[in-house]
């Protein structure tokens, strides 16, 4: 169900396709209907929201600050909407999470469990993604919360919390880089490296680390999966790196791998960051479980 107004619902849809002809098809009106709403929003604001291109529109200044206002809206209405037709209170949320691998594998599903203990009525939604899906689906309204790695300044959100993790090496218990108190970039390159694709945060880090080094790398194994690198490691086909979550770690040995932090500057660019929508008023369940992770996220780096 839509609370927005018409034109409102359409600008949105304009925004989000980039083209009037795909809006159309996406809302099931017709191309005109579009047209005449934007322009007439855009007359009785008084400012053109899109520049027009022969294939297709883009945001004015103006028209990339009613975007954020509009996504707000309609995130708070979809939580209303859900409320009344469920008939519940403040105490009964539905919270939907988007994080990175490294925070989907313990950091954030312990912290759902560890909330539930106490609020059993509040039903989560976690959605693995890369990291800059997780941050555009909080911009968006898609997802109340990211939790994910950054690199750099985050204008489209809030970002609730940033600490910057250390990266460390797992190796096998026996190898010979087990037993010491950290390993630099040359001492990692000079073994079988299981690293991750290009594009992610940790792997662009590693890259630049490489560069000013002078050094040359081809890894043993590319893979964006975390449990395929532990398995790569335990099995004896390499070493890996991994973001170091100090005290959030389980026993090493548990896990049949050793973590060695790997020292060099350039790794302190990365933060972890808990993010929200830039202004939402967010549902009470969402609030609160922004502050566990957040005293999570923090008490990693005590």
């Amino acid at each position: 169900m839509q609370l927005m107004p018409v034109s409102l619902a359409y600008f949105l849809e304009v925004a989000r396709t980039g083209a009037v002809s795909e809006a159309a098809q996406r809302l099931r009106v017709a191309p005109s209907a579009i047209s005449r709403q934007i322009a007439k929003l855009e007359s009785g604001i008084g400012v053109p929201l899109f520049v027009r291109h022969p294939r297709g529109m883009t945001l004015t200044d103006a028209g990339s600050r009613l975007l954020a206002h509009v996504r707000r809206s309609e995130a708070e209405s979809s939580a209303l909407v859900t409320e009344l037709r469920t008939g519940s209170g403040a105490d009964v949320r539905n919270v939907t999470v988007a994080c990175s691998e490294g925070f989907a594998r313990r950091l954030v599903p312990r912290a759902m469990a560890t909330f539930r203990r106490d609020h059993a009525d509040v039903t989560f939604r976690l959605d693995r993604v890369p990291h800059q899906e997780a941050t555009r689906r909080v911009a968006e309204g898609i997802a109340d919360i990211a939790v994910t790695y950054a690199m750099g300044p985050q204008h489209d959100v809030r970002v609730e919390c940033a600490v910057v993790v250390p990266m460390a090496a797992i190796v096998p218990p026996g190898h010979e880089l087990a037993d010491r108190e950290r390993v630099g970039l040359a001492e990692l390159c000079a073994h079988p490296l299981a690293m991750a694709p290009a594009g992610t945060t940790q792997r662009d880090l590693f890259d630049i680390g490489v560069q000013l080094e002078g050094l040359a790398v081809r890894p043993a194994l590319v893979c964006d999966a975390m449990a395929s690198k532990y398995e790569f490691v335990r099995s004896g086909g390499g070493i890996a790196l991994v973001g170091d979550l100090g005290d959030l770690h389980p026993d090493p040995a548990a896990e049949g791998v050793v973590y060695v932090p790997l020292d060099h500057p350039v790794f302190r660019g990365r933060e972890a960051q808990v993010q929200t929508m830039l202004g939402r008023r967010l549902p009470w369940a969402a609030t609160q479980f922004v502050g566990l992770l957040v005293s999570l996220l923090r008490r990693s780096q005590a």
